[in-house]
Parts: C-alpha cells; sequence; structure tokens
C-alpha cells in the first residue's frame, strides 16, 4: 500500500479521498465454509479497508482534512443466505466506519459507507439464477440498480453538500433495507 500510495501523490498530490471499493463474492452455504474461504473473505474485504486507509489516514490527519468512503453491502445489514463470511466481511466495514468516524471526524476526515443492495455488476450476476430471482421479487423497485446509481451516492459523499454526513451509511438498495 505504501508503494501504491506513494505513485498516487507523485501522480496526483496528496490524497484527498480514499474510496475502499475492492472485493469479490462467493455464495457457499456456512456449514461448507472453509476456515480458507472465510479468511480470504475477511481479508480482501475488511482488511483490505483497513490496510488502505492506514496508508491514506495519518496524511489526511496531518492536513486536518479528508474523506473515506468505504463500500460495503446491505448484505452487512441483513445478512444473507449462502453469504455468511462475506455479509461478516462488510458487518465489520460498517463497524469499521463508524469507530473511525468517531474517531478522526473532529480532525477534519470524514468517514461513511456505502453500502448497495443487488447491484448488475460481474459480482452479483456471477450468483445463481435462483437466487438472483427471488431477491428481484423481494425488491419494493423490483429491479436490481445499476453501477452509475451507486457511483452518484459515492459522488454525493464526497462533495460539499455531504459536510454533515459522518459514520453514516446509505444504502443504495431498490428499497431492502429502509432504516
Amino acid at each position: 500500500m505504501d508503494r501504491i500510495v506513494a505513485a498516487a501523490r507523485d501522480a496526483y498530490g496528496s490524497p484527498e479521498i480514499l474510496v475502499n471499493n475492492a472485493g469479490f463474492l462467493q455464495q457457499k452455504r456456512f456449514v461448507d465454509l472453509t476456515v480458507e474461504d472465510f479468511d480470504r473473505m475477511i481479508s480482501v474485504h475488511l482488511r483490505g479497508t483497513f490496510l488502505c486507509t492506514r496508508a491514506v489516514l495519518p496524511e489526511m490527519l496531518s492536513r486536518g482534512n479528508g474523506i473515506i468512503v468505504n463500500v460495503a453491502s446491505q448484505l452487512g445489514q441483513i445478512g444473507g443466505i449462502e453469504l455468511c463470511h462475506y455479509s461478516s466481511a462488510k458487518a465489520g466495514i460498517i463497524g469499521l466506519t463508524k469507530s473511525l468516524a468517531r474517531e478522526v471526524s473532529a480532525q477534519g476526515v470524514r468517514v461513511n459507507t456505502v453500502a448497495p443492495g443487488p447491484i448488475n455488476t460481474e459480482l452479483v450476476l456471477g450468483l445463481s439464477e435462483e437466487w438472483r430471482n427471488a431477491k428481484a421479487a423481494e425488491l419494493p423497485l423490483g429491479r436490481f440498480g445499476e453501477p452509475w446509481e451507486v457511483a452518484e451516492t459515492v459522488a454525493f459523499l464526497v462533495s460539499d453538500g455531504a459536510a454533515l454526513y459522518v459514520g453514516q451509511t446509505l444504502g443504495p438498495n431498490s428499497g431492502d433495507v429502509m432504516l
């Protein structure tokens, strides 16, 4: 991460915004999960968010400003069948966001989460057709979201218009989670 941040700093200047949005999805019943399955999921999602944030946060704090947006999932709020390890990792990201926001917001760094519902990406399209059909039928809007709709949520959170948003979880999720 240090090399990546150094290269980004050299090319674009000091990091002002970080969006943690990496991951993968694996559909598996809990009783079939291996320790390796669980560890990989936690490592990519939660540990990855931690490592990326740790690489840029000191500089943001020393400057007294910065914005971090972590991408979780609504499954971190409500859980998901055959997705226990994924849901656990995403719930961890939501918890990390809230704790970090309490720790650093007074020092000028805003931290929030976006927790999308099912979005038409390769990740979701890789789930079983049975799961996708059942999930679409549950959604109040009756459709999965599109990547640009999540991008608009992230764009809002990094804008000046979101100056009062700290430790929040915004959910572009077709009405599946209503908080």
